[in-house]
């Protein structure tokens, strides 16, 4: 995948009201943080945090904060907790996507296939991602916010030669900017 078509499918997600948005949050998770289906098949209730105005999810160590409208579909989710596995459960499912049977989260090969069918090949959108984010964060950074291996952080920005100094510098005129900053 092309970041180009990974952008196109990234709007697609985020604008269209008409997809479901449990595969539209999943398919974002994917191509927007280069997250494996595996892992965001087991996400929990537990890993994401509403703080006022602000979403923020848990990949890794370090939370992210989603921007609109992936925190209001996150929200949304949070709020209706439908699902096959709520059906008739005595008590909320702690699986943010949860899966057919109560207690279990949506398996990684179904969502996979729900991606599928939207177009977006789960594996080829992540490394794009992956390869994408590499270029623009340093791997300490990337390996926190994404929670991969420092070493697998290391080799992709190795691949992808991406040069983190443009994000330092940026940091720095972002800090020097803020109106409390001494």
């Amino acid at each position: 995948m092309d970041d180009h078509a990974r952008w196109e499918a990234a709007r697609l997600l985020l604008h269209d009201d008409t997809l479901n948005d449990r595969d539209r949050l999943a398919g974002l998770l994917v191509l927007l943080y280069a997250q494996p289906v595996a892992r965001i098949s087991r996400l929990t209730t537990d890993q994401v945090t509403l703080e006022h105005t602000r979403v923020r999810i848990h990949l890794g160590p370090a939370p992210i904060t989603l921007p609109d409208p992936a925190a209001d579909l996150t929200r949304q989710l949070l709020q209706t907790k439908r699902g096959h596995a709520t059906t008739g459960a005595g008590q909320l499912s702690p699986w943010l996507f949860p899966g057919g049977q109560p207690g279990h989260p949506i398996s990684a090969t179904h969502l996979g296939q729900r991606l599928k069918t939207l177009g977006i090949r789960p594996g080829q959108a992540r490394s794009t991602a992956l390869f994408q984010l590499a270029t623009e964060l340093p791997a300490a950074l990337l390996a926190r916010m994404l929670g991969i291996h420092i070493d697998v952080a290391v080799a992709w920005q190795h691949a992808s030669a991406g040069d983190w100094t443009t994000y330092a510098a940026d940091v720095s005129r972002r800090q020097a900017d803020e109106p409390n900053h001494q």
